[in-house]
């Protein structure tokens, strides 16, 4: 089952669901519990801790990030508040957390743009197979494949002219084609 559904039925109150959510994630979470806190017991109790508030939190969860990072960031907070109660966050402890954070965010950040950037691609991409031929074509060799108007003029053999006509028309026929998906999600990409 996907991971979208398993959220969605965990939503709906379906335990089961959860329960396969916990088994994809527990060693993850446990894994970023330990990295943050060196300590095998405690990490255990704040994954545990995560997972309970996380099943609490879903309510609040509205797929704007994979499940995978919103848990992480409850993971980082939940354990970030756990150190700073209990007083164990030295000066060297918190900035050794602070730039393992810093490092944790940016992973986090990067698969998660890395995965926007693949929903993008792949919309292009359908709403490409949709256009003229000569259309695709020009889209493909100009945007996709970087190759430059000369070139493009020297493949197709037409004039640069045509070439940047024929590449302003299909942009503006992409654009007419993908702005629908874009305005459904939220319209909050941009091209």
């Amino acid at each position: 089952m996907e991971e979208k559904e398993l959220v969605r039925l965990s939503k709906e109150g379906d335990d089961e669901a959860f329960a396969a959510l916990v088994k994809k994630y527990k060693m993850k979470v446990f894994n970023l519990a330990y990295s943050l806190t060196r300590d095998a017991e405690m990490a255990d109790d704040l994954a545990q801790e995560t997972f309970i508030k996380a099943y609490f939190a879903l309510p609040k969860f509205r797929f704007r990030s994979e499940f995978g990072t919103w848990l992480y960031r409850i993971t980082v907070n939940h354990v970030r508040d756990y150190l700073r109660k209990k007083g164990r966050m030295n000066k060297m402890l918190y900035e050794g957390f602070k730039e393992n954070i810093l490092v944790q965010e940016d992973e986090w950040a990067k698969k998660e743009q890395a995965q926007i950037e693949k929903q993008r691609r792949k919309l292009v991409h359908q709403c490409l197979q949709v256009l003229p031929e000569n259309y695709q074509v020009i889209i493909t060799l100009r945007d996709i494949q970087g190759f430059s108007y000369e070139k493009i003029s020297e493949i197709l053999n037409i004039s640069p002219g045509t070439v940047d006509s024929r590449i302003h028309r299909a942009r503006k026929m992409l654009r007419k084609k993908i702005t629908p998906f874009l305005n459904q999600k939220g319209g909050s990409h941009e091209m």
